[in-house]
């Protein structure tokens, strides 16, 4: 039996008889096939493909969104609590430097500095030309009031305590800080932006610094 090309048989009578599947058409030859499926692929996306990428997205920046916030206030926090610890540093070498009034047991009493509390109002008064020099317990209250005002540049809400033990000698002190911060939350049980309280127990814990001092 003659085979025609392409592995088309022909029949006795000459007709062309194709495998199965494979059409011909009335002169004998092979009919093109449609590629329906590359038909198909050609569509593209839909509208429901579409919606559901933009929501994943969404979501993801959601999240970065999320952490930048929360990178921030930590950068912010740690800033704070650095420069609180410099300006606790800076009063402990205050002490230091008038020990005839902190390592005298004069201190006996403890002394609080906050941004409201300024109970030594008379101490710049000896600093003035034509004054007198200033004796140590002038200059310690001094010191606490320069003290208070480069501590109301950091933070608007703080409180300070200093506590001298002058029963025994040497005279041990200690400086206590406590204030407030600005948080963002990273848990969905806390609001964002927070503002910390001594009196809510609710909210994170209360920073606190200590210094212990020796005049």
């Amino acid at each position: 039996m003659p085979v025609a090309p392409d592995g088309i048989r022909l029949a006795p009578d000459g007709t062309s008889s194709a495998p199965d599947g494979i059409r011909l058409a009335p002169n004998g030859t092979r009919r093109p096939r449609l590629n329906v499926g590359g038909a198909r692929r050609s569509r593209g996306f839909s509208l429901i493909e579409v919606l559901v990428a933009v929501i994943v997205v969404a979501i993801g920046l959601l999240g970065l969104a999320k952490m930048e916030s929360l990178a921030l206030s930590s950068t912010g926090v740690a800033s704070l609590r650095s420069l609180i610890a410099i300006q606790a540093s800076s009063l402990a070498a205050s002490m230091h430097a008038n020990r005839g009034f902190w390592a005298s047991g004069d201190a006996n009493v403890p002394y609080t500095v906050d941004p409201v509390n300024n109970t030594w109002s008379t101490a710049a008064a000896c600093t003035t030309a034509g004054s007198s020099a200033c004796n140590p317990q002038q200059m310690a209250f001094y010191d606490l009031q320069q003290w208070q005002i480069a501590m109301q540049a950091l933070t608007k809400s703080y409180t300070a305590n200093i506590t001298c033990t002058t029963i025994n000698f040497p005279v041990n002190c200690l400086i206590v800080i406590q204030w407030t911060e600005n948080v963002v939350s990273n848990n969905g049980s806390a609001v964002a932006g927070q503002q910390q309280s001594f009196t809510n127990q609710q909210s994170l814990m209360i920073p606190t610094y200590k210094v212990y001092v020796q005049p």
